[in-house]
């Protein structure tokens, strides 16, 4: 993983070492934590977790490194800008609390250079499928992901924390079809 300058590599640097000088406990997600895995590069935003009671933190530690914090009406992130790059900062994950626990289970992988927690692919993919409803139901973006870091997920475990979903059963059916995962 090179620098290429871009925008969102720069605000996942800026944030990640702002976060880990100030002794915070946080972890790479979503699209970018599959990156790290061996996914496509994310080209919308980054995304980060923190504990919900480490919030207000989080927001002094990254306003002080240049941010410009923006607290939209969902009551379960806040928004960190600098530039044009978007950084999401979540406390809550589909309606579960973001806890220590969660974020202990993170890895450490050197991310452009920066020492940062990056969660597991297996707790990204179960993150990403839970979201999916009738609303937001994009396979097209899954599917590539899915490919790429297929020997990094447990997927008896994904199936097992997203079997009340039926649009993630329906794109856990694609992805056996597809040879993606393996059948149950």
């Amino acid at each position: 993983m090179t620098d290429d300058g871009s925008p969102l590599r720069n605000a996942l640097k800026v944030a990640a070492s702002a976060l880990s000088a100030d002794g915070m406990s946080f972890a790479l997600a979503g699209s970018y934590a599959l990156w790290v895995h061996g996914g496509p590069e994310p080209v919308h935003d980054v995304d980060l977790v923190v504990a919900e009671s480490d919030v207000e933190q989080a927001v002094t530690t990254l306003r002080g490194a240049g941010f410009r914090i923006e607290r939209p009406p969902e009551n379960w992130l806040f928004k960190a800008v600098l530039g044009t790059a978007l950084v999401d900062v979540l406390h809550r994950v589909n309606g579960s609390v973001v806890d220590r626990e969660m974020i202990g289970a993170a890895t450490v992988h050197e991310v452009l250079a920066v020492p940062m927690p990056v969660l597991s692919a297996t707790t990204v993919f179960v993150q990403k499928l839970k979201s999916l409803n009738e609303h937001h139901c994009d396979y097209a973006r899954l599917l590539p992901a899915a490919r790429a870091v297929r020997e990094q997920i447990d997927w008896t475990s994904v199936r097992s924390a997203t079997g009340d979903n039926d649009f993630a059963a329906a794109f856990l059916f694609l992805a056996d079809r597809l040879e993606i995962a393996g059948q149950p």
